[in-house]
């Protein structure tokens, strides 16, 4: 069987993991000069904390080629095939260094890295899909020409709460951050072509802003695969993400509706408060 492999930006949640037997090549952040392993010994409100004491955003680094080397090493040696995930390569060397490992590894032929184009569970919906695949015992040749044509389809946005994070990030500047929190903007953000692009913002309160932007996707809802939406989130008050899926619900549209915590390095950059409807489009 094909073994699936995806770099820690995925976001998925160990249940899922478990669920499709997917492992996890984590990616690095570092707090200061402390270094950590994502998902495995650091944690967002832990981030959160030390980027407000320092007012500053962590700095976020691919996985180490050795840690991917030994991931790598028994399957190669089991004589499996690999089918890896990393983040947009306009985001992250991750995949680069998933293919220097397999070079390393003599094992080029085994391993098939993708380039997902997308991040956090806009990967997770495409590492999914290669899971079942894999489970059903379709070659890696098979499930990469799949999720190529699956990739164009998946719909990732997100709506920040604060803009506080993007511009420590430098993904705003002090102006448009500074006006964000005085007239309580809400900006959309999509993931088109590997890039995050701002497109709709919403003004208000985040509760009320969440739920206009969930029910202005209802049309494109409409248009998505049955199988599963996610809603991921950097850290939002439970009331407000049982308000989504409870509307997620109530369309009839979807068989599962999963929800995920963002991981460290994707809630270092977004910053708590953040929600996303992700999912599959027909």
């Amino acid at each position: 069987m094909v073994k699936i492999i995806s770099d820690s930006t995925c976001d998925l949640s160990p249940e899922l993991l478990a669920r499709y037997e997917i492992d996890i090549l984590p990616l690095h952040i570092l707090l200061g000069d402390q270094e950590f392993e994502d998902g495995k010994n650091i944690t967002p409100d832990q981030i959160y904390a030390w980027s407000d004491a320092n007012k500053t955003t962590p700095k976020t680094s691919a996985p180490a080629m050795a840690d991917a080397i030994e991931l790598f090493r028994p399957y190669v040696t089991a004589g499996r095939e690999i089918v890896c995930f990393s983040i947009s390569s306009s985001m992250s060397t991750s995949g680069n260094v998933m293919r220097l490992a397999a070079e390393e590894l003599g094992a080029s032929g085994q391993i098939t890295v993708i380039d997902s184009a997308n991040l956090s569970t806009g990967i997770g919906l495409l590492v999914v899909e290669a899971a079942i695949m894999a489970k059903k015992n379709r070659t890696a040749s098979e499930i990469v020409s799949e999720i190529e044509k699956l990739k164009p389809n998946v719909r990732a946005s997100f709506v920040v709460d604060t803009l506080t994070y993007l511009y420590r990030g430098g993904r705003c500047n002090a102006v448009a951050a500074m006006a964000g929190g005085v007239l309580k903007l809400h900006p959309k953000i999509v993931v088109e072509d590997g890039a995050m692009n701002a497109s709709k913002k919403y003004r208000g309160k985040i509760a009320s802003v969440i739920l206009s932007y969930v029910k202005d996707m209802e049309k494109d809802l409409k248009n998505a695969r049955q199988e599963r939406v996610f809603i991921t989130h950097s850290g939002c008050d439970r009331e407000i993400v049982e308000t989504v899926r409870t509307y997620l619900k109530n369309l009839g549209i979807f068989e599962e509706i999963l929800e995920t915590r963002a991981g460290g390095v994707v809630s270092s950059h977004c910053g708590p408060g953040t929600l996303g409807v992700l999912y599959i489009s027909k």
